[in-house]
């Protein structure tokens, strides 16, 4: 490679470069190699970073040495799961991606309900195996993000009434450190980053091994999607927020506008779809609930039956094509009043094209139950949280379909209560990441992960991502 080349760091950083090559049994890729444009990219495709080298782990025993890599080169490091962090987390121009994607290995003892995942895989690889021992982690809400950045990042999803977030399934994690030293932090060690990785993002080290307690979950689950054109959408969001203030734990809900792609053949108007599962054992009990709602507010159309868990869990994964380009933001809130039904409704209105909507995900249940002080994630108390989101494919697009979800959080902000969730938060360059992460946590667990991060990151190695400086 020729000494100009913008590639080309410092000779000391391109022999470390070299003899990493000979420490792991994985694969370092360059800009020069024919599979570099490949590996470099990740599901948002308006993410466009060029690694210095991507380094594909074989094994968890290659974390250690791309760790070591880093340190000695000074080149900035990525830490890579599933590759679908909205604000591109899992890349860095002109650094080192340790790409984990490869490692996906799920291994269950039904007996003791513990799920042990490696860290790339996905949502899809979990419930594949957990199904088939009727258990079920709570995820997300579709299945092809990766299981670790759900963790570290809270983790919403359809069984977060009735089991919590990812995070709060946690029980014990394996990790590698700035320092190259292997911990296991669980309730008896390192108990104190078992809190700070349950929200806290990857800022303590690059999780090798996680291990979570899983649910016991039907065979079959009883899934509903009531459909509404615009002229009913006030009406059925007051409907729907009175009918969810009493849900048991085992009713899940998302509230969602959307124009949906022609594949689900509904046209290119846009629907409020209130999506509802039953996880309880007696399938009645969902039925009667859904019923009360249909009284309430009966929709236009509907979808209604029983599938297996897996298949409600991916059913909208089409929605969210790799490669998409993307941008989110979110808010918690919890008032339901006149104003704020009236500011949801005429907003979401403005939705015109097929990518663009509004997510509004009812919480409540055991995610309510556990003690804003048990974990980093930034906010137990709010009933609801807001997910605006755009995808699309165009380059041209970029600019409208971002202020459209940037101007939703500034027309919402006075719902907004204290908190962002990092998994629906894209990429922003308003303001210094630190002063983000303050707001993304505020104050008082910032300040607990900054006492975290001097512990176990005190140089900041692990810092691309919502970073918690060690600096005060």
């Amino acid at each position: 490679m020729a000494a100009t080349s913008p590639w080309d760091p410092v000779p000391e950083a391109r022999a470390a470069l070299e003899r990493l090559r000979a420490h792991v049994r994985g694969t370092v890729i360059e800009p020069t190699d024919d599979r570099y444009e490949q590996a470099r990219a990740v599901w948002n495709g308006m993410i466009d970073r060029r690694p210095r080298a991507i380094v594909r782990a074989a094994s968890v025993e290659d974390i250690a040495p791309v760790i070591a890599a880093a340190q000695e080169t000074g080149l900035p490091l990525a830490v890579r799961g599933g590759g679908h962090s909205i604000a591109g987390l899992g890349t860095v121009d002109d650094g080192i991606v340790l790409d984990l994607g490869a490692l996906t290995a799920v291994e269950v003892d039904a007996e003791q309900r513990l799920v042990t995942v490696e860290p790339g895989a996905t949502a899809a690889d979990v419930d594949a195996a957990t199904s088939a021992h009727g258990l079920a982690v709570p995820l997300g809400v579709v299945s092809t993000p990766g299981v670790a950045g759900m963790a570290l990042g809270g983790g919403v999803g359809w069984l977060v009434r009735r089991a919590g977030l990812t995070a709060d399934a946690l029980v014990r994690a394996e990790l590698v450190l700035a320092s190259g030293q292997h911990v296991t932090a669980d309730q008896d060690s390192h108990a104190d980053l078992l809190w700070g990785l349950r929200g806290g993002g990857g800022n303590f080290g690059v999780v090798s091994s996680f291990t979570f307690r899983a649910v016991t979950m039907p065979r079959q689950v009883q899934g509903a999607t009531l459909f509404y054109r615009r002229a009913q959408w006030r009406r059925a969001l007051a409907a729907f927020s009175r009918w969810a203030a009493t849900l048991p734990d085992e009713m899940s809900a998302i509230a969602t506008f959307a124009a949906l792609p022609a594949s689900f053949g509904r046209g290119d108007q846009p629907w409020l779809m209130l999506r509802i599962v039953h996880l309880g054992e007696d399938p009645r009990e969902g039925s009667a609930w859904l019923e009360r709602l249909r009284r309430a507010a009966a929709p236009d159309e509907e979808e209604v039956g029983v599938v297996a868990w897996p298949s409600w869990q991916s059913a909208t994964d089409e929605m969210f094509p790799a490669g998409s380009r993307a941008f989110w933001s979110n808010l918690a809130f919890s008032r339901t009043d006149e104003d704020a039904l009236d500011t949801i409704v005429t907003f979401a209105s403005r939705i015109s094209r097929v990518g663009s909507g509004i997510d509004i995900h009812l919480l409540g249940g055991e995610f309510a139950r556990v003690p804003e002080a048990a974990t980093a994630f930034p906010n137990r108390s709010a009933p609801y949280w807001m997910n605006i989101f755009g995808f699309w494919d165009r380059a041209e697009e970029d600019r409208p379909r971002t202020d459209f979800a940037q101007s939703a959080h500034e027309v919402m902000r006075f719902l907004s209560e204290h908190g962002e969730y990092v998994n629906f938060l894209g990429s922003e360059h308003s303001r210094p990441i630190t002063e983000l992460s303050r707001r993304i946590y505020g104050e008082e667990k910032y300040q607990q992960l900054q006492r975290l991060k001097q512990r176990y990151d005190p140089h900041n190695l692990f810092r691309v991502n919502y970073n918690v400086s060690p600096e005060r």
